[in-house]
This record gives structure tokens, C-alpha cells and sequence, in this order.
């Protein structure tokens, strides 16, 4: 057999895949050696070639996003959004199978991975084909992955019908693969896309509905709403005071800008309290440390979430806009209550005087600092339960516009 080399007519390579021949394919990882994916005898000999386990399952090349609704099952949103993001590109996404895939390509399994290959030359032969291939890399098992189409040559001539020349591969690592056929969502191999940039890829795409207000207007019912909905509840002010109990870098910044408050690994708060509250510049210090770690340990919930198959997420926090949270919102929802109506509820929920809980008030925002900035208003001035169904109803809305 001539193994025939392609540098410019892809024609004749694609009729070889469509005649069952096999033809490796540059991509920007490494070269790949293609069959159609759809042909048993093809596949048995991509098998027999390369000297393939066959209990090791084959990915599948296909044109773009839209083959996921050809080839998979119940695919999930959060798939379709790494494959927006991130296709062309060294990214295998694993889903259910549809039947009409080989057995054979699924080595026994129910999931098949698809790969959108980033080169003009292969993705030109997908779209001739009108084809999936079946493209592992292209060498015997256990040897070095090929880079160029000289090393393929060296590997398999004769034994294989074509190599499309495409030039030497970019980044010479295979691809990532993520299983997304089952949650949580799994990185099975790191290649060439780092694990954290599809984790921030899935945080992104998720809603994330910012909750802010002042005390006593009904914020916690509002967040126990979306809880109920499947959101993730991230309160600012808990996580703060979580990690000043967790975070030891965050204390030696604080110690470190106000001395001598922290001692013996324990913040004490009415110090720094007493040094910054009278202090606008002390205070704007200290906020910019906390907010950075606070900031950072919602983006590290948020991936987690994301990578659990997490869609909703809810940020709660009085200065949403002041700290930077607001960014991350794909909404923002300002929960609001007449003045008496929250002194009230300050007064039984926390058992404090009257005139404290007007103190309180007082130091926050006013109603028209929220309104201003904030995307929808919520108002609670009636009973719990009330207000708990304008809330779902709310939420739902903003969920389905989402």
C-alpha cells in the first residue's frame, strides 16, 4: 500500500475517509488518525493499526457545537457553553451516547467524547466528509504522540491510505478531557486547556443573582427563596468572618497594616474595630484586604459549584457594588422596606433598643442609593410568606430571561 501525502486538495482524502480508508489529520495538538466514526470495519482498524486496547474508548472529530445534538444525549447547557467558548480547541467533552453510535467506539461504555480540532486543513475535511472521524493521536500505542506529518510517515507508511501535510502541530500536547456526562463534571486528562480556565469558563456561564439591601429588609427570605430554587448562597460578610478563622494569609495582611490586632492567630475585632471605624482611610484599607479575599474565595465556591453542575448562584452583600461583587452578577435585585417596618424587625430579630436600630439604619444607604444601581426591587413590607412568593416569582422571571 502508498500511503499518499495531501498538502492542498483535500478532496481525494475526503472520498479515502468516506470509502473507510484511514487518513491522519494535523490539529493543534498533535496529528490524529482519522476513520469515520460512524464505520465499524474503520474503526477496527484504526484498533489494529495503532495497536489500541480495545477496551479504551475513541473521541470523535466533529465541525463544531452543533454536532453535540447528532451524536450525544441529554446534553447540558454548561457542555455547550465550554464548546461555544472554547471550539475550535484542544478540548474533548464527554457526553451520552446516541445508539446509532458504534458499540465498538464506545469500547462497551454509554458516553462518547467530541473534539473540535482548531486547524483549517482537518476541519476542511470534516465539512467535505460530512463525517465524524474517529481521530486518536496518531502513533502505536505507547510511542511518542507524532507533531508533524514526517513523524506520522515514519510511524505508519504503507499501513495507513493518506496523511494530510498540515505542518508542523502548535502546541504538541494532547487535548483536555472533561466528563460531562454525569455530575460532578470530572477532568479525566489535563492537556493543552488548563483545568482552571473550563472551571472559569463554567463559573461565567453560570446566573448569578446579587442580593443587596439594608438590615432588616428582608434579604434572608429573599436568599432562602433561590436556596429553594437550587442557587448556591454566598454571604459575603459569613465568608469574611469564615475566613478570618480559616485563612492565616489573610490575617498576616490585616496584622500586617493595622499591627499588634491580631495575637496569637486571633483577630481582635473591637481593636481594629476602634482604630478603623474612626478612621475613612483605615477603613478603606481594610476593605480593600478583605474584599480581595473575599473576593477570591467566592470565585474558588463558584468554580467548585460550577464544576458540580451548578447553574444559579446568589451573592448576598450590603456594599454588592462598593466591593466589586456586582461584576460577577448577571443581575442584581435590591431588597427594600419602609424605615419603621425594618426598625421593627431589627428590634425583635437581634433584641436591641430602639434607638440602636435607628443608629443602625441610619449609617447604611438610603432607598435611593439601591434603586439607582440595582437592576430589579423587591418590596417587603407585608407578612413572610407574601413576600417569600413575590420573591419565586421574581427569581423565575430572571432565571427564564437569563
Amino acid at each position: 500500500m502508498e500511503t499518499k501525502i495531501f498538502k492542498n486538495d483535500l478532496v481525494p482524502a475526503a472520498e479515502l475517509i468516506k470509502s473507510g480508508k484511514l487518513v491522519a489529520v494535523p490539529t493543534e495538538t498533535v496529528y490524529g488518525l482519522a476513520g469515520n466514526g460512524l464505520d465499524v470495519e474503520a474503526v477496527e482498524r484504526i484498533y489494529e493499526v495503532k495497536g489500541r486496547p480495545s477496551v479504551k474508548p475513541l473521541s470523535l472529530m466533529v465541525p463544531g457545537p452543533q454536532a453535540m445534538d447528532v451524536y450525544c444525549e441529554d446534553v447540558p447547557q454548561a457542555a455547550r457553553a465550554l464548546a461555544e467558548k472554547f471550539w475550535p480547541g484542544p478540548l474533548t467533552i464527554i457526553m451520552k451516547a446516541k445508539s446509532h453510535i458504534p458499540p465498538i467506539v464506545l469500547a462497551g461504555g454509554d458516553t462518547v467524547g467530541l473534539r473540535c480540532p482548531e486547524h483549517k486543513m482537518t476541519l476542511e475535511l470534516l465539512r467535505l466528509a460530512q463525517l465524524p472521524f474517529a481521530a486518536p493521536s496518531a502513533n502505536p500505542s505507547g510511542s511518542e504522540s507524532p507533531k508533524t506529518a514526517e513523524k506520522v510517515y515514519e510511524y505508519f507508511n504503507g499501513q495507513i491510505e493518506g496523511i494530510i501535510d498540515g505542518g508542523p502541530c502548535g502546541l504538541g500536547l494532547e487535548s483536555t478531557i472533561i466528563d460531562m456526562s454525569r455530575t460532578p463534571y470530572k477532568i479525566l486528562r489535563q492537556g493543552a486547556l488548563p483545568g482552571e480556565e473550563i472551571e472559569k469558563a463554567l463559573a461565567e456561564n453560570m446566573q448569578v443573582i446579587g442580593i443587596t439591601g439594608g438590615s432588616g429588609s428582608g434579604k434572608t427570605t429573599a436568599l432562602k427563596a433561590l436556596e429553594s430554587m437550587g442557587a448556591l448562597v454566598l454571604d459575603c460578610d459569613n465568608i469574611y468572618h469564615r475566613l478570618l478563622e480559616t485563612c492565616p494569609e489573610l490575617l498576616e495582611e490585616i496584622d500586617s497594616a493595622f499591627p499588634g490586632v491580631v495575637r496569637e492567630g486571633v483577630l481582635r475585632r473591637k481593636e481594629l474595630g476602634a482604630r478603623v471605624f474612626s478612621d475613612g482611610a483605615a477603613l478603606e484599607k481594610l476593605n480593600s484586604i478583605s474584599h480581595r479575599y473575599v473576593d477570591m474565595e467566592i470565585e474558588r465556591r463558584l468554580r467548585s459549584f460550577a464544576m458540580e453542575g451548578g447553574r444559579i448562584a446568589a451573592i448576598d452583600a450590603i456594599e454588592l457594588f462598593v466591593g466589586g461583587q456586582a461584576k460577577r452578577c448577571t443581575s442584581t435585585v435590591a431588597v427594600l422596606a419602609k424605615p419603621e417596618t425594618r426598625i421593627r424587625r431589627i428590634m425583635e430579630r437581634d433584641g436591641i433598643s430602639r434607638e440602636y436600630a435607628e443608629m443602625r439604619i441610619a449609617a447604611q444607604h438610603p432607598d435611593a442609593y439601591f434603586e439607582g444601581l440595582c437592576d430589579y426591587i423587591l418590596r417587603n413590607d407585608g407578612g413572610v410568606e407574601e413576600f417569600r412568593e413575590e420573591c419565586l416569582k421574581l427569581f423565575k422571571e430572571i432565571l427564564n430571561n437569563g
